[in-house]
């Protein structure tokens, strides 16, 4: 049985959908003022991954992720460049589908747009206002009143107590508590605005994905996503918003992947070391950032360094020549031993490390038979590429994916090919007891920033 582990109870839970072989997910999509960076990438190859995975095992899946194309940030770029709103987010819309559809990607099969859904915002606002969970501020703005909603906290674990303590809140004079947040926002001078009941304005964030989601998938859904940033204000303020306004449950699972770390340094561009996604796919072939996600827990932190990438190209190196060569068929077991511990790692939370891990299996169980039995080396091969298109994975031409991953390289200095070739002449050097060209090899390789490392069994290399 699938297990999920859901955020709002703190532990793994056996997945079971509100409608029979239905699911309806919901996911936060991108602020459309720049591009996409590694965070971003992180959450639509996981969910991307999640999605996938339920179809696979059968689900019809619904998959909804929305743009946020209004907000201060978004005005705030548009008036900087001297463009308009819709030029700005245009622009970013169609940079994000290029990213995604890079990194193989599945588009969503609903992806609403906030200026798109001012009706939904301003009903629901109206709802909350009716029933005594929202209120208009001396400033003309509509917030909702936290103290109204007896459950607030329980997605993220703070107390209202300990929150209205905390120093970082911001505190505004019109607010009747430092917790309240704005729902609707009063028009301000060369801003967009929608009419309302309460005067020209625009929606505030949080409400956005509860009247996006609720309208797409109805007032009650079976997992909402996102990254472990979005925990605490925005989910926890979605959960306050839609259970006031529709008296249900909102959510049954709440799934959050971790962060992203550069360098074991949180990601900051104060820290000089925030990445666009399109700086690392100049670098290194989509699939190996997509393989990089991967290749780790959904809910682990996940550091970023080249020393990662250049693992990640070495791991789908390995997996592309042994595909190399090896026709595909349609003929595949129903069952078999690599099927069954794939698919339990993948219902246990979606362990995509364990499932790579079997894997790597096949690929070892391929190379050895390989010379002596070639329709079981065929068969596997194909095994393979099943197991692995379910993670999104080993769906390129393997000679193209090779000639690619090695021009990329040799742009960066020596290609794996090269490095793999002068590891097996220093090996060879180190066999004929030839000691001093054993040793100028390495000195050759960590002049150009490859580092070697020996053991017993093989000699293994990481870019610096």
């Amino acid at each position: 049985m699938l297990t999920i582990y859901n955020t709002l109870t703190r532990q793994k839970m056996p997945f079971t959908p509100i409608e029979a072989n239905k699911v309806r997910l919901y996911v936060c999509g991108m602020t459309v003022y720049d591009y996409c960076h590694v965070g971003h990438a992180r959450v639509m190859v996981v969910f991307d991954m999640v999605v996938r995975y339920l179809r696979a095992r059968g689900f019809e899946v619904t998959y909804v992720r929305n743009i946020t194309d209004i907000d201060d940030k978004i005005i705030k770029r548009a008036s900087e460049n001297q463009e308009s709103i819709q030029d700005l987010t245009h622009r970013f819309i169609q940079a994000m589908y290029e990213d995604a559809d890079a990194l193989g990607v599945l588009r969503p099969d609903v992806e609403p747009k906030a200026t798109e859904s001012i009706a939904s915002i301003i009903n629901m606002v109206n709802t909350l206002m009716q029933k005594g969970f929202a209120y208009q501020a001396d400033n003309g703005d509509i917030y909702y009143a936290v103290n109204r909603f007896p459950h607030y906290g329980q997605l993220s674990g703070k107390k209202i107590s300990e929150l209205r303590a905390g120093e970082r809140v911001d505190i505004e004079l019109s607010k009747k508590d430092p917790l309240d947040f704005v729902l609707w926002k009063m028009a301000k001078a060369d801003e967009p605005s929608w009419p309302s009941p309460w005067g020209a304005g625009r929606p505030g964030w949080h409400i956005e994905c509860s009247a996006m989601s609720t309208d797409c998938l109805g007032e009650q859904f079976d997992i909402h996503g996102g990254g472990m940033d979005l925990q605490f204000p925005h989910h926890e303020n979605e959960i306050a918003q839609s259970e006031a306004a529709t008296g249900k449950h909102f959510v049954n699972y709440w799934m959050h992947n971790g962060f992203v770390r550069v360098n074991e340094e949180k990601m900051s561009k104060s820290l000089g070391n925030f990445f666009t996604l399109r700086e690392v796919l100049a670098r290194y072939e989509p699939e190996v950032i997509r393989y990089f996600i991967l290749a780790s827990h959904y809910r682990s932190p996940l550091n970023y360094s080249d020393q990662q990438l250049d693992t990640a190209q070495q791991a789908l190196t390995r997996f592309y020549n042994t595909l190399k060569d090896l026709p595909l068929t349609q003929t595949l077991p129903e069952h078999s031993t690599y099927q069954a511990r794939f698919h339990a790692a993948m219902e246990d939370d979606f362990n995509t490390p364990e499932a790579i891990a079997v894997l790597f299996d096949l690929v070892r169980d391929i190379n050895r038979v390989r010379d002596s039995d070639l329709t079981q080396a065929i068969q596997w091969a194909n095994e393979l590429r099943q197991l692995a298109e379910i993670l999104g994975l080993l769906q390129t031409d393997p000679h193209e994916f090779l000639q690619r991953s090695g021009q990329k390289d040799e742009l960066a200095g020596l290609s794996n090919h090269d490095i793999e070739q002068l590891i097996a002449a220093r090996n060879a050097a180190r066999l004929a007891r030839q000691w001093a060209e054993a040793d100028r090899i390495r000195d050759e390789l960590k002049q150009k920033g490859v580092i070697l490392e020996d053991t017993a069994q093989q000699t293994s290399w990481r870019r610096e």
